[in-house]
């Protein structure tokens, strides 16, 4: 095995260090080298072919994230158990290194080029994307592969004291306002030119904002851009020591020879230039993009038959004068914008295309919509909200495992006019998507403030220029209209740039041909007094500082005025969700109540919803339960909300009150009444049945029963014993409640031997049935033995007497077996009846 050749470096303002790492892994690739920064470290690998793509009219560049689950220690957790499609962060991470990479390779490099990331170990602390992005230059500057010179890029955060830190752990992003990366490269001068810019709020940016941490404003962002530049010249210079090292130890890097690839001759150039200056300059005039692109489509096929007669000997001569007519296209926008300052649709250098926004187009259906149009750029989004168990599970390398907002961006074909395939969303409509959420996230209120999961889908109708703006747009406009307490209205818009002739000329409310023409793509999103999103790039080597402060300020001027026109639609979110939207309540209860709030095997729980309507949702973080409860009805959730406070803190009951109760379960010894919610008492079975000695609770009561009943006790344990309010429900009657012996048909009771209800039968009777003449006769059976008339009647001038010893064998018997259970009455032989035991 190889040795390995490294290079280490402070960080400067931190404790950290930085190393680059080359020599040992992946030693047939053209480049290899191992970034770290931490734990978090990230092998990155580039590769070019052998010669160029045939055709190709692009330079075909491929940037790869392999995130690995054994970097954090875990298993996939999909069924194959290993890692599937790329993760919408390795995508991020992949556009984040492609759009600084791309302008430092020759124009006329045409080889397929591929880098790819494989993320061998992340340290949840620092964020692995920056790491890469270091590694991919360093694998490139060392790889032979023309790239032009090495680049860097730093991530700062801005804290709520005002500062800016370099390589932000994933901590220090959380407990700042905003944070920023920036990509650069050096210049002939020694200074450093910004080459791409990605940028956005935090969650609780204006959370802080409300404490008094300083706002982000375009003061803020430019002392941001000039900050970075000294991690980026160093992190530079440490890829040249890695280089210097190679070389020394391997011999000098050989360059990769190339064939350089032209898309068009000199001649062909002159010749289109010659013939189709005047007729490109009128349709490059028309201000309709359908118009226009018809126009030109025409023009070009006209001057490609001209032009192709007198190449006929020239291989693939209608592709070279196709490119030619399209270059001599650029030529002519970017001389009229620089030269005349109009562009092409006729507009001023900094005017905003016609606006119009509408809120809840969708009406009643949707939670909530809004319809963006600025030109021929148009753009619904529709908001949905759901319970928190519909927030979406992440499973990356990042420590954050669910997200409860989620802005989606659609991009159909026919929104450009064209047919073609869709097969779910590609890089770009993730890209994207992920920038108008960024830019619309630090305004949405926290879950505690509203507990609702947002979905935000973003469909694009139409598109002319910054789709991903009017998204921005539209998402506030729906969210206002969904009744979400955002904190103001977000705007965004599209900046420009046509460097020409030793002029920076900025672009506002760029179209689509101006950026593809122009040199610069410059995004920003924000509220009326601070930046929530900023996304720049860049096709030329650099732009100066100077030029990107007069961008911001020039931008700040469109946003106001998109703004207006949206307050002019809604000014300030709806006082209540919609009427089909969810109505969502949560709160929270302690943790050892939620067993309580579920129930045995969610009884209590599925009652509740079942009874209400409502639907319940539990969960908890290890220390506190969280309770949320929604339904489309406002007092469905209030009802379910006020049963589940019931149970988490239930009211006691008074002793000797009387209470309508449910019969929530049965034993053998009784009945268990919900009296209170959250508060059961027992129905013992003695007090049951009047005088019949009850078998079973159910021959009286059934579960889900409804009772009155009284509560006789609450012993110190909380234990409560309850008796019926009426026992005539519950298998009695009046006289027996009463314990009367006004009925001379009734049997006497011994007052003496009181059993759970108060009385108690003799286990033994004494029966004398006598003969006509004999008035009465009474047999003693011991002392407090009932004397009862005999059941049934004796044959004339006969006396009988039916004795039981069950008293004596019962007492026996309990020394034995202990309980015997309830009694029953069962019939003897003749007409008599006694009690026994089952």
């Amino acid at each position: 095995m190889a040795e390995a050749i490294s290079v280490t470096g402070p960080i400067a303002g931190t404790d950290k260090t930085i190393t680059f790492e080359t020599g040992v892994l992946a030693g047939l690739a053209n480049g290899a080298v191992t970034s770290r920064i931490g734990d978090t470290q990230v092998l990155v690998t580039a590769t070019a072919s052998n010669r160029p793509r045939d055709g190709a009219s692009f330079f075909p560049l491929t940037v790869d994230i392999e995130e690995r689950m054994y970097a954090v220690g875990r298993i996939p957790g999909s069924f194959f158990r290993r890692e599937g499609r790329a993760s919408d962060d390795a995508i991020l991470t992949c556009r984040l290194i492609d759009r600084p990479l791309r302008p430092n390779f020759p124009s006329d490099f045409r080889h397929d080029t591929h880098v790819v990331g494989t993320i061998l170990g992340a340290d949840h602390v620092n964020p692995y994307d920056l790491v890469a992005l270091n590694g991919a230059s360093a694998a490139l500057w060392l790889s032979g592969i023309p790239f032009e010179c090495p680049l860097a890029g730093v991530r700062i955060a801005y804290s709520t004291d005002g500062e800016w830190i370099p390589f932000a752990t994933h901590e220090e992003s959380e407990a700042a306002t905003f944070e920023m990366i920036v990509a650069g490269r050096q210049l002939s001068n020694g200074d450093i030119a910004v080459m791409m810019v990605e940028a956005g709020g935090t969650e609780k940016s204006f959370s802080y904002y409300a404490q008094g941490a300083p706002k982000v404003t375009e003061d803020v962002l430019a002392s941001g851009l000039e900050a970075s530049k000294q991690w980026i010249d160093d992190i530079i210079e440490m890829q040249k020591s890695l280089r210097r090292l190679v070389e020394e130890a391997s011999g000098p890097i050989q360059p990769m020879e190339y064939t350089s690839t032209k898309d068009y001759s000199d001649e062909v150039l002159d010749r289109v230039r010659e013939i189709a200056v005047d007729r490109m300059r009128e349709v490059m005039a028309i201000a309709d993009k359908a118009e226009r692109e018809a126009a030109q489509s025409e023009t070009s096929k006209a001057v490609i038959a001209e032009v192709a007669e007198e190449f006929a000997d020239l291989d693939s001569a209608k592709d070279q004068i196709s490119s030619a007519v399209r270059s001599l296209s650029k030529e002519i926008v970017r001389e009229r914008i620089v030269a005349d300052g109009f562009r092409i649709d006729g507009r001023a250098t900094d005017e905003v295309r016609p606006l119009s926004s509408i809120a809840g187009y969708l009406g009643r259906t949707a939670h909530g919509s809004g319809l963006f149009q600025r030109g021929e750029t148009q753009v619904l989004n529709v908001t949905t909200l759901a319970m928190s168990r519909m927030e979406q599970i992440v499973d990356t390398l990042n420590p954050q495992d669910r997200r409860r907002f989620m802005h989606h961006y659609n991009f159909p074909p026919y929104s450009t006019g064209e047919a073609g395939f869709m097969r779910g969303p590609k890089r770009r409509e993730i890209g994207h998507g992920a920038l108008a959420e960024r830019a619309i996230f630090p305004v949405v209120p926290s879950k505690e403030d509203f507990p609702y999961t947002i979905r935000l889908v973003s469909d694009v109708l139409s598109s002319n220029g910054s789709t991903s703006m009017g998204s921005v747009c539209a998402a506030s406009l729906s969210l206002m209209d969904a009744g979400v307490p955002i904190i103001d209205h977000v705007a965004g818009v599209a900046m420009g740039l046509v460097y020409a002739d030793g002029q920076y000329v900025t672009l506002t409310d760029i179209l689509g041909a101006e950026d593809a023409f122009g040199d610069m793509d410059f995004k920003i999103a924000g509220t009326q007094d601070a930046i929530t999103a900023l996304q720049l790039d860049t096709k030329i080597e650099g732009i100066p500082a100077e030029v990107l402060t007069q961008a911001l300020g020039q931008a700040r001027q469109a946003r106001l005025q998109i703004l207006e026109v949206m307050r002019a639609a809604i000014a300030e979110p709806r006082p209540d969700v919609g009427e089909m939207a969810p109505k969502i309540t949560s709160f929270e209860i302690p943790i050892d109540k939620i067993a309580e709030v579920i129930g045995p095997r969610g009884k209590v729980i599925n009652s509740i919803q079942e009874e209400t309507g409502a639907d319940i949702n539990v969960d908890d973080d290890g220390t506190v339960g969280t309770v949320s409860i929604g339904a489309t009805d406002r007092e469905v959730v209030a009802e379910a909300e006020r049963q589940i406070r019931l149970i988490v803190n239930p009211p006691t009951p008074d002793v000797g009150a009387t209470y309508e109760g449910r019969v929530v379960n049965i034993t053998k010894f009784g009945a268990f009444v919900n009296v209170l919610p959250g508060t059961d008492g027992l129905l013992h079975i003695s007090k049951l049945g009047g005088r019949r000695r009850l078998s079973s609770v159910e021959e009286v009561l059934e579960l889900g029963a409804v009772i009155s009943v009284i509560v006789e006790e609450i012993d110190p344990n909380g234990k409560i014993s309850l008796s019926p309010a009426d026992p005539t429900q519950v298998g009695g009657s009046e006289g027996d409640a009463e314990g009367s012996n006004d009925d001379a048909s009734a049997p006497r009771r011994d007052r003496g031997r009181g059993g759970d209800n108060g009385t108690r039968r003799s286990r033994t009777r004494v029966t004398a049935a006598v003969t006509a003449g004999r008035a009465d006769a009474s047999a003693g059976a011991g002392d407090g033995d009932d004397v009862a008339p005999a059941s049934g009647s004796a044959p004339s001038g006969t006396a009988r007497e039916d004795v039981s010893f069950g008293e004596h064998f019962e007492q026996i018997a309990k020394g034995v077996y202990g309980d015997l259970g309830p009694e029953v009455e069962q019939t003897g032989r003749g007409s008599g009846r006694r009690r026994g035991r089952r």
